[in-house]
């Protein structure tokens, strides 16, 4: 301790330094949280970003996909129809 400190601490009451104490343990553990939270946000951002580049990669393999299936439905040629089945 500081000599101002020493000096001035008589003013405040034992209750009053506990209720400092316990202030000051409470802002402690929020900015602890605080900055897990930012942590946490951070990986959650990095996660969202992946996943969107894997959705994009899924929907364009996809639509690939449907462009081979639309093109062998075109060569399969259609069946007339029988004069029988009519």
């Amino acid at each position: 301790m500081n000599l101002l400190t020493e000096i001035q601490l008589h003013i405040y009451s034992g209750e009053m330094i506990s209720d400092f104490h316990q202030l000051y343990e409470k802002i402690s553990q929020l900015a602890e949280l605080a900055q897990s939270l930012r942590r946490e946000n951070a990986e959650l951002r990095l996660n969202a970003a992946a996943l969107v580049a894997e959705n994009a990669a899924l929907s364009k393999r996809m639509q690939e996909a449907h462009l081979r299936v639309t093109a062998l439905l075109d060569k399969i040629p259609v069946a007339e129809p029988d004069e029988e089945t009519e």
